[in-house]
């Protein structure tokens, strides 16, 4: 039988949680602040509308994922496990290290498995790009940069780093294997108080260099990493098709008669299965649920990607 999970947040992402979880089997019941809205998912998806206060004291709940405007997900995971739920919290788990560092402890004192919405981990580029990476196929990884950019969301109490770079961090941070321990961040807030760009340079302590970008003020979409190790280049680019997604160069270097040479090559692209990452990550949740396994994006990764925002975060006026 599988675990009954409820969603909290029928917003835009809740909504795909939602269809997802029911193409799974394992809808039970959607909440949500606007009863209305969760009436009317619970009527589509054939579940129960429970009321959020109601929530988390239900015996007929395994489980809560958790897609609510940043602010709130601190107090909600908390009340989740405190009452014995698993629970997977979307991006980011709270707004201070302090407050995910009390879910996390808190999750693990319980028993509850405590797992964060960092969906791209699950995407079958990425995961393949990370394959890559540790059978040595791109030799010593020494410099990784992300590009994620695009027009818009705008939110009232989330920036553009909060908002779009902890997807880039989850799997920076996979592939180094360990936390920057330098980390400087620029940007500007050009509409409101919130910065609309946010650049993030990175320092590891394998001598790994890392660069992000985030931009919610961009004419166009990229949604780009790239690997540069001593023997390849891998790009993972989820703009492009499929086919596509995944390039691997494997452009050469060398010094002649004292003097830089290089050869440019055309890229490989590596085949990719097409699942749905947002399929894989629930199924994982539900794995994890089952088998009481730790998953693969668990709370010790939410704090490490909490550190590094913190520690690029820079307060801006409106420029």
């Amino acid at each position: 039988m599988k675990p009954r999970i409820a969603v909290l947040g029928c917003g835009y992402w809740g909504s795909n949680h939602i269809r997802t979880l029911k193409g799974l089997g394992a809808l039970h019941a959607v909440s949500d602040a606007n009863p209305a809205r969760a009436e009317g998912f619970a009527s589509e998806q054939e579940c129960l509308a429970i009321a959020p206060d109601d929530l988390f004291t239900r015996d007929d709940v395994d489980a809560i994922v958790m897609a609510l405007p940043p602010q709130f997900h601190a107090e909600a995971a908390t009340r989740a496990v405190e009452n014995g739920k698993d629970v997977l919290v979307e991006k980011p788990v709270a707004l201070t290290v302090e407050d995910a560092e009390r879910e996390v402890a808190l999750a693990e004192a319980n028993g509850r498995v405590f797992m964060v919405g960092h969906v791209l981990r699950f995407h079958p580029a990425f995961e393949k790009l990370k394959a890559l990476v540790d059978d040595g196929e791109l030799g010593e990884v020494r410099y990784i940069h992300s590009h994620r950019l695009g027009l818009g969301k705008f939110h009232t109490e989330n920036d553009a780093l909060w908002d779009l770079a902890p997807h880039d961090l989850s799997m920076i941070l996979a592939i180094t294997g360990t936390e920057p321990d330098e980390v400087r961040g620029e940007g500007a807030a050009l509409l409101d108080r919130l910065s609309d760009f946010a650049h993030l340079h990175m320092h590891f302590p394998n001598n790994i260099r890392g660069h992000l970008f985030a931009s919610r003020l961009n004419p166009y979409r990229e949604r780009r990493l790239t690997v540069v190790g001593t023997k390849a280049m891998a790009v993972f680019d989820d703009v492009e098709p499929w086919e596509r997604k995944l390039a691997v160069y494997r452009h050469a270097v060398w010094q002649d008669s004292g003097h830089w040479a290089f050869t440019a090559n055309e890229p490989s692209y590596v085949p990719i299965r097409q699942d749905m990452p947002l399929t894989r990550e629930l199924q994982h949740f539900i794995d994890c649920i089952e088998t009481r396994q730790r998953p693969r994006t668990d709370g010790e990764e939410a704090i490490r990607v909490l550190r590094i925002l913190t520690a690029g975060t820079v307060t801006h006026n409106r420029v």
